[in-house]
């Protein structure tokens, strides 16, 4: 392909110069260009990719498509002697440009995307696992890590730029994929970074408080997810999945039927796909489940009634993608637990030590709750957790009352502080933490919390270490270092002369 051939899928007008050198690539970061590849230039929520066409014209670009193109000197693109194509919308194109360039792989998948507050990365996983136990090839884009029909790669963000999704795509395309599942994040949603995809099944898992940072009110953060079913900037769902138990259910379903989609309502003890009733067990839980499809009984291997819900999601968008209702009973007590959510860490002490990713105060709630239903009568729940810095600051008091009012000693600290000063977050969180009267010890430092949260254990506890779950990094002001809730804690563990576990 090269830059004609791009530039006729891309757009029809708009373009001055012409090339017909083979391209070498897309991208939307100068750091990445090489020679060869076309530069798409676009404006992002914390940058603008035009004041970089310098560095890719040095690094080699071919081309350049800009959303912004008074951002630079024209003059040193034609010096360079490059093309130029100058579009309205920087992340279409970019979608548009990497589709073609990758081959169109977006037409040899069926596509569901999963959006939500919290539960899109375990419902992401088990609708992976689902597809796959029907030797259904898949491509999984999320949180915790992307994979290729069967290869793990690390994720980087919840929901990639288009370029990045596409590349994988075709890989997963060239070994037989044909299914994408992936996390549908509300920035992305709202920056343009699903444009191409045209999804078959949506779900909706739920909508708290999160990312006000980002979009200020809750109304915008709804209407953000809202993207994904509703017609107006992407291409309705066949299916909408939608979680019966969120208060804005009503409202989306309503906006997705109207824009063209079956809508399927799932829940416990509501929706039309539902558990009716279930018996939470050591190990996991016992649901009878009642869907339009037939009815069961299942073994699941996953904690808790917010685990019930997830496999609900799931349950409900793989019997939409074909797959068949008995098949799908015979699959669920193969499913397994998802790295970091509710991962046990056992290294022979007597009380349960358990990492999670929950990082909102609904989320937190929910955890605790969990944890307490799992704790033998009279014993405690301690929970270490923060809140991460240059983030959304009006949920760091509700994370510090939801601790408090479920907990029966908590350990605030710090989660990624980023460029804020740990201690400044910490004061955010207190006021209503010591106003739950829960006892409660504050320590930056979360390694030392994570000791002073085991330490303070006895037999039958259960310690709960919250927010970064499978995260394997902390990002703090000056330097990013290497750090694992799990390992940080057989460590501490270990000093507390505890060993042999897993």
């Amino acid at each position: 392909m090269n830059w004609n051939d791009l530039i006729a899928e891309v757009a029809s007008e708009g373009a001055s110069g012409s090339s017909d050198l083979a391209l070498a690539g897309i991208e939307y970061d100068s750091r990445r260009v090489r020679p060869g590849a076309v530069f798409v230039a676009m404006r992002g929520g914390t940058t603008d990719g035009n004041r970089y066409v310098e560095k890719a014209i040095a690094a080699g670009a071919l081309g350049i498509i800009t959303d912004s193109s008074p951002t630079f000197d024209h003059l040193l693109v034609y010096k360079a002697g490059l093309p130029v194509l100058e579009v309205d919308h920087g992340r279409r194109a970019l979608a548009q440009a990497s589709s073609a360039f990758f081959g169109h792989p977006e037409r040899k998948f069926s596509a569901t995307g999963i959006t939500g507050t919290n539960g899109k990365t375990t419902t992401a996983f088990l609708t992976e696992s689902l597809l796959n136990h029907a030797e259904r090839k898949t491509v999984l884009v999320g949180t915790i890590e992307c994979h290729v029909a069967g290869e793990v790669r690390p994720s980087i963000h919840t929901t990639p730029e288009s370029r990045d999704l596409y590349e994988l795509m075709a890989e997963g395309a060239s070994r037989g994929a044909t299914e994408l599942v992936t996390e549908v994040s509300s920035h992305a949603l709202d920056q343009g970074r699903a444009i191409g995809l045209a999804f078959d099944v949506a779900i909706f898992t739920n909508l708290t408080r999160d990312h006000l940072d980002y979009h200020g009110t809750m109304d915008n953060y709804f209407a953000a997810k809202r993207l994904l079913f509703d017609g107006t900037r992407y291409p309705a769902p066949r299916v909408a999945v939608i979680n019966a138990h969120d208060p804005r259910a009503e409202a989306l379903a309503a906006a997705a039927r109207k824009a063209g989609a079956e809508v399927r309502v799932y829940g416990i003890a509501q929706g039309d796909w539902r558990a009716s009733s279930y018996t939470l067990t050591p190990g996991g839980a016992v649901i009878e489940i009642e869907t339009p499809a037939g009815k069961a009984q299942v073994q699941s291997t996953l904690a808790g009634e917010v685990n019930i819900l997830n496999l609900l999601a799931a349950f409900t968008a793989v019997y939409a993608r074909g797959i068949a209702f008995d098949q799908l009973v015979a699959s669920v007590p193969l499913l397994r637990p998802v790295p970091g959510r509710f991962q046990p860490v056992n290294a022979g002490q007597p009380f349960s030590v358990i990492v999670d990713y929950a990082h909102t105060d609904d989320a937190l709630r929910n955890l605790i709750a969990l944890a307490r239903k799992s704790a033998p009568k009279g014993n405690r729940v301690i929970t270490m957790f923060g809140c991460g810095g240059d983030r959304d600051r009006t949920k760091r008091p509700k994370m510090g009352q939801a601790a408090g009012e479920g907990s029966d000693f908590v350990v605030a600290t710090s989660d990624n502080p980023r460029s804020e000063d740990p201690l400044a977050i910490l004061a955010e969180i207190e006021p209503a933490l010591k106003a739950t009267k829960t006892p409660y010890v504050i320590e930056s430092d979360r390694a030392a919390a994570i000791h002073v949260a085991l330490a303070a254990a006895t037999p039958g506890d259960v310690v709960l270490l919250a927010g970064k779950g499978h995260e394997k990094e902390q990002i703090l002001a000056d330097r990013t270092i290497p750090f694992d809730d799990a390992e940080v804690a057989r460590t501490a563990l270990g000093q507390l002369r505890y060993g042999g576990g897993q």
